[in-house]
């Protein structure tokens, strides 16, 4: 027997938004946000609790309707949702799409009209539930219209929404477009695009319900659409290395035997010193590469379907086995929605991934936050840009929508950014830590960053020994490079640089990318990846010097010098082959690195004064090397021009 309630504003959740969760010293992130700069709506949301036999409820909307993005909260009454698992699950109605059955909060669309059934269970801190919710849903009335997506965040952390576009390309905006808060605290929410609010989450004593409501017009029709996060109190922070608050993730196999180590050791503000390699070893130190299967063990995600991807990837598109090698190099994979950009870290030995180069369907596309990567200003002030992209068949292999145009995409059209990301970030750990050296790293109670204080300390790594043998030699590049990747104010004299003085710091010298003068860790890691991505997929990477206008775009940028495949460099005095050969050799030995990349294409140079996209058409002539990965949209699938790259916009510096 369900009883219903209906609940106004100040009685639900207990909405106070002072306070920081459960603690009070200086270390109490996250920070109140600045003071609110949304209006409340005239009329404030009502939601619905429905009591269960046990001490189980759901919190649901009033009423839900057909095509229309909706939501379900569930709790334990008067409880938070710390320490509790949950696992969602349709049992009845049209069959939905649903992407975070592991969250408090369940966010799908509804498709027919009709009768649907949930169920829930809610396990942990010695209580185990296990409920059904029966939700009757009304045929649409009213133009459709939706934002997304309705989510749980942690306190602190960032939140995005985006709005569905409309019109029978389902490319405008709605009209008279606007926001106010229809249920919770405060919020101080950046509203300068108009169809993409993003704020931080309000420090909280429990777990909260906030509201937006977006108003349009349509066809001269009023839309209205509401979507909600459920703010959830968290523990004090305690960790030295994850100061800020991170996503509630968990292990992507509920029966990993690493289950407890990757929940504390990897992706947790409660980290206080690095965990033993005892508690969590490398890969290499436990499996086989014939066990490439049970790689998953050591994923750790923020919702299922990102590790369901990532395991499809590597049973599907890793034919060679490289990044199943590569990986025996780590602790752990983490995927989580509030990863930007990527990265390797030495401290937990594990890659994290922005699921950005994961999604497949719009539904999870959808989960995924749209926070600007935080270096995303630096080198402002300089007069010129270094953009990069991958081509192949003078085509970019980047296949990625407009985020404001809902679309899925196959894995094929995925992979490749994937695979460069992968190579890249793999390279780090490799770089740190070679398959040569498993045997010496004994599995007890010292730390991976012992080990590589120790490798370090006495120039052991393939970085460091590449450096030593091949060094780069322009040091303006490397002053240029504290600006545009650590944020370093530039100078009078490096404000006044223009394209041409770029192009002759760098073409005669023997970096592949500008990326490479950030760190002699990131020198090697673009090394191997575009020797990867040109050996194993004939996929070559465009880099190029331009000017830097106001919002630059691919066409509007030209290009004062630039190269296709620099990889592949074989002019006298050009160390680059030597340098890429020999971190070949040393992260992959089964491959001969000389042969490998002597085989490479030899660059192609841009035409001087053309624009960045113009610059695309340069090969004279389509590649023959048989693809592993199709990196070519179908004739059926709509190309769309990728964003602007800038170098180094992809990955976390190591």
């Amino acid at each position: 027997m369900r009883k219903l309630n209906t609940l106004t504003l100040v009685s639900v959740l207990a909405l106070a938004a002072c306070g920081g969760g459960s603690s009070d010293g200086d270390n109490n992130t996250p920070i109140d946000p600045p003071p609110p700069n949304l209006t409340r709506c005239e009329q404030q949301t009502q939601l619905t609790v429905i009591s269960t036999s046990s001490a189980l409820e759901f919190v649901t909307e009033t009423s839900y309707n057909a095509n229309q993005s909706a939501a379900i909260v569930a709790r334990i009454a008067g409880s938070d949702s710390t320490g509790l698992a949950f696992e969602w699950g349709q049992t009845a109605g049209q069959s939905l799409i649903l992407k975070s059955v592991k969250s408090p909060i369940l966010a799908f669309q509804f498709a027919d009209a009709g009768d649907y059934s949930f169920s829930v269970n809610v396990s942990g801190n010695g209580m185990s539930f296990n409920e059904t919710i029966n939700i009757s849903v009304s045929a649409m009335t009213t133009a459709q219209f939706n934002v997304r997506s309705d989510q749980q965040v942690v306190e602190g952390n960032d939140v995005s929404f985006r709005v569905d576009r409309v019109g029978v390309n389902a490319d405008e905006i709605p009209s008279a477009l606007s926001w106010c808060i229809a249920f919770g605290p405060e919020l101080n929410i950046d509203i300068s695009n108009i169809e993409r609010p993003q704020f931080k989450a309000p420090a909280v004593n429990s777990d909260t319900i906030a509201i937006l409501r977006a108003t349009g017009s349509v066809d001269g029709e009023t839309v209205i659409d509401e979507v909600l996060t459920l703010i959830t109190n968290e523990s004090a922070i305690s960790s030295p290395y994850f100061d800020e608050p991170v996503a509630r993730t968990f292990a992507y196999r509920e029966n990993s035997s690493y289950k407890s180590a990757l929940n504390s050791c990897v992706y947790s503000n409660q980290l206080l010193s690095p965990c033993t390699i005892e508690q969590l070893p490398l890969l290499g130190q436990t499996l086989s590469l014939s066990e490439k299967e049970k790689i998953m063990d050591r994923v750790l995600v923020s919702h299922q379907w990102m590790g369901e991807n990532f395991g499809t990837f590597l049973d599907k598109m890793d034919p060679d086995s490289d990044f199943a090698q590569l990986l025996q190099s780590v602790t752990a994979i983490v995927i989580s929605y509030d990863i930007r950009p990527s990265f390797y870290w030495v401290v937990t030995g594990a890659i994290y991934l922005d699921p950005t180069d994961l999604w497949l369907l719009a539904e999870e596309r959808d989960v995924i936050n749209e926070a600007a990567d935080f270096r995303s200003a630096f080198g402002n002030q300089l007069g010129f840009i270094m953009p990069w992209r991958y081509v192949k068949d003078n085509a970019y292999v980047s296949y990625s929508s407009p985020r404001e145009l809902r679309t899925d995409r196959a894995m094929t059209l995925m992979a490749p950014d994937l695979s460069s990301l992968l190579f890249h970030e793999l390279a780090h750990a490799n770089d740190f830590f070679p398959s040569s050296i498993y045997h010496t790293i004994p599995v007890d109670d010292q730390t991976l960053l012992d080990h590589y204080n120790r490798r370090t300390s006495a120039g052991e790594l393939i970085s460091d020994r590449v450096t030593t043998l091949y060094p780069l030699l322009s040091d303006e590049m490397y002053s240029l490079a504290d600006v545009s990747f650590r944020g370093e104010t530039a100078t009078a004299a490096q404000q006044a640089y223009l394209p041409r003085d770029i192009t002759g710091f760098l073409s005669d010298d023997n970096a592949t990318d500008y990326y490479a003068y950030s760190t002699k860790r990131e020198d090697t890691a673009m090394l191997f990846e575009e020797a990867m991505m040109s050996y194993r997929f004939g996929i070559m990477r465009d880099v190029g010097i331009t000017d830097n206008p106001d919002n630059a775009t691919a066409a509007s940028i030209t290009v004062d010098w630039g190269q296709r495949g620099r990889i592949g460099e074989k002019s006298p005095g050009s160390t680059v082959p030597q340098r890429a050969a020999f971190v070949i050799n040393q992260i992959l030995p089964a491959l001969d690195g000389a042969e490998l990349i002597g085989n490479l294409p030899s660059p192609i140079q841009m035409n001087q004064g053309q624009s960045w996209l113009d610059n695309l058409t340069i090969s004279p002539q389509l590649s023959q090397t048989p693809q592993k990965i199709n990196a070519s949209p179908s004739a059926s699938t709509k190309q769309f021009i990728p964003e602007l790259r800038i170098s180094g916009d992809r990955h976390k510096m190591n």
